[in-house]
């Protein structure tokens, strides 16, 4: 498998930033002998406007590529991130095109005989965490990553078609002789107390932790007075504390309630708390919840963001390595709450994750929520990376 191209460009006018990033790939492909098959287009929220025009315009400078993407706040390509002003990337992969399929709501995948695949899906599609898994089970591994499209007022999707709703992306049956593909999950958020098993709810409200009344628990998670009449004080004055605060969701098969749970695995989902109920001691949280379930309050934490997002790059790097493989191309899906600001300066994000991953061809998008395995996360990075089981030439 030869490197991927990929290029990326800002204009206030969406075709000559076509154009200019165009300049880019055909450079790279006059070096590489690249016969590009799939492409995948990302862009801004300023180019939603002549989304159509620039798909027709790939099509025609590259025939017969099938191309995926969607708009997002945010969009990065190399170490490089665009918020919130005009500007589009793109990469080009010559795989084989019997080892990959595009789907959507007009083409589904059916019984393919995909092994894993990239979503990309509307934010407002009803049932979505259970179109998701139905999709992961049209997988030989049961594996997804991607993301939610994500813009201040409209987004899209992509795959050989516009796309408001649902979702879409391609398909891979990858050759281990000739190339694979590997995704890890980078967690945005650190614990703030012990793991704990939900006891009572009703839905998402949570009223029980550990046989105790949810809303004390959190309290004292965060440090704060708990049932006195001063606490109900208290709880006024910390409804900040409690609006940065998130709730992380563990997988079945985690370690037992009452243990530490600092460091967030790839299993662990981070939904919003979106309020509390002080006359049942409850707490309401953005998902439904089962008794049983295993969860812990957490903060959003750039250095524990940091750190996870270099393990992962480290872990991907070295199982290249380790194959003697090399990283053809990437993808990076991260959250539109994350990227350089969050980090303190801008890219410094994208380009953390060149330092670990290496200067690879890479492009991705700002999401309104992450995909990994078949669930919705959020404040994390997905990172994906095409192996060629030969150099890159």
């Amino acid at each position: 498998m030869k490197a991927f191209a990929h290029a990326h460009a800002t204009h206030p006018d969406a075709h000559l930033a076509l154009a200019l990033a165009a300049v880019q790939i055909e450079a790279q492909r006059v070096d590489s002998g690249l016969q590009p098959t799939l492409g995948w287009l990302y862009f801004t929220e300023a180019y939603l406007p002549q989304a159509e025009a620039l798909l027709a315009e790939v099509r025609q400078r590259w025939p017969g590529v099938a191309w995926l993407g969607a708009s997002g706040v945010g969009i990065c390509a190399g170490g490089v991130e665009y918020f919130d002003e005009p500007a589009l990337a793109l990469m080009l992969a010559e795989l084989p095109r019997e080892q990959f399929r595009l789907f959507s709501g007009a083409r589904p995948l059916g019984g393919w005989g995909a092994e894993l695949a990239q979503v990309h899906a509307d934010a407002g599609t009803p049932d979505l965490q259970e179109l998701l898994q139905e999709l992961a089970g049209q997988t030989g591994s049961g594996y997804l990553f991607g993301g939610l499209a994500s813009g201040r007022a409209d987004s899209v999707h992509l795959a050989d078609g516009i796309w408001r709703g649902g979702l879409s992306g391609a398909a891979f049956a990858g050759d281990p002789a000739d190339w694979r593909l590997l995704s890890r999950v980078s967690q945005g958020c650190r614990a703030l107390g012990p793991l704990r098993r939900v006891s009572a709810c009703e839905g998402p409200l949570l009223t029980g932790l550990d046989d105790r009344p949810a809303l004390d628990c959190l309290l004292q998670d965060l440090a704060l007075p708990v049932g006195t009449a001063a606490a109900e004080q208290g709880l006024r004055e910390a409804v900040p504390r409690l609006r940065r605060t998130l709730v992380g969701l563990h997988a079945e098969g985690a370690e037992s309630a009452g243990t530490s749970a600092r460091d967030y695995g790839e299993q662990v989902r981070v939904r919003h708390l979106i309020g509390v109920d002080p006359s049942r001691r409850g707490i309401a949280v953005a998902e439904r919840l089962q008794p049983g379930q295993r969860l812990s309050f957490c903060e959003r934490n750039p250095e524990a963001a940091r750190r996870d997002l270099l393990r992962i790059c480290t872990e991907l790097r070295g199982e290249a390595e380790d194959a003697g493989q090399t990283i053809a191309g990437a993808i990076f899906v991260s959250c539109a709450g994350r990227g350089g600001p969050h980090f303190g300066h801008p890219s410094a994000e994208l380009q953390w994750v060149q330092h670990g991953l290496g200067a690879v061809p890479l492009v991705g998008f700002f999401a309104g929520g992450e995909i990994a395995h078949a669930s919705l996360h959020g404040y994390t990075g997905v990172l994906s990376v095409f192996l060629a089981a030969t150099a890159a030439s």
